[in-house]
């Protein structure tokens, strides 16, 4: 089922500048009430301003919400950074990007474009997951995890039309909760990063790239090769980076 809300392209002129000032004020007063240690104020506005799900058939809700849980990830991914960092540049920063999000990169509806979308919202909700609730129970980590995996697949296969895009999406989503149960009680940090969001984003850019060109009939037996090799060197330079740092450590989760 097609959601109902869809991306609207907001024209030119003085409707376009309303939808530009309606968006830069959302990061600006979600970080007024992150400074004023009102960040529950914040997550509500974040809540708020996606009023439209709703405005609907409760029986339309459903398609609504995962037609735009990557933009309320991306949202609820920048408070998250807001509240846990304690300078206020980094917190500007998050607004400035969280801002450019919403007005330059969320309204586009091209399949590049989408799959940008999927990739960052992805991203960012799994550092956040791991930066905010690395102490959480693992079970906690496990449903977060699998819903960022589940919402970020179906994103990215819905601008494909792709038909099993449902399936795709539930694997996806029991891969990464899986691979959270596993290395949950192994948790290693490189600065803010964790060891399951730098394979869990690593396996995506592979697979999503894998299979962007294949759909335009760009995927070469070469191609692939490569691909393939690149994404295998690179987690395992990763994944010997980190352990190097956590045999350095003492064993200890770095943090």
């Amino acid at each position: 089922m097609k959601p109902l809300v869809k991306k609207i392209k907001p024209s030119r002129g003085y409707s376009h500048l309303v939808y530009i000032v309606f968006n830069a004020s959302l990061p600006l007063l979600v970080l007024l009430s992150v400074k004023s240690s009102f960040s529950w104020i914040g997550a509500l506005l974040i809540v708020l301003s996606k009023w439209r799900m709703f405005a609907v058939r409760p029986r339309f809700w459903g398609a609504n919400i995962r037609a735009n849980a990557i933009d309320i990830i991306a949202g609820f991914s920048a408070l998250g950074c807001m509240v846990e960092t304690g300078s206020d540049w980094y917190r500007l920063m998050f607004a400035v990007l969280w801002a450019f999000w919403l007005i330059f990169l969320k309204p586009k509806t091209s399949i590049l474009a989408v799959s940008l979308q999927a990739l960052i919202g992805y991203s960012v909700g799994l550092m956040t997951i791991f930066l905010l609730w690395s102490d959480a129970p693992l079970v906690v980590l496990v449903g977060s995890v699998g819903l960022v995996c589940y919402f970020a697949a179906h994103h990215f296969f819905y601008s494909f039309d792709e038909p099993h895009r449902g399936l795709l999406a539930y694997l996806w989503a029991y891969f990464g909760s899986a691979l959270t149960w596993i290395l949950g009680h192994w948790l290693v940090f490189y600065w803010f990063i964790a060891q399951p969001t730098v394979i869990l984003v690593s396996l995506a850019i592979v697979f999503g790239t894998l299979y962007y060109l294949d759909h335009f009939d760009r995927l070469t037996a070469y191609v692939r090769r490569q691909i393939i090799f690149i994404g295998i060197a690179t987690i395992t330079i990763i994944w010997l980076a980190l352990v190097y740092f956590h045999w350095l450590h003492g064993g200890a989760i770095i943090v």
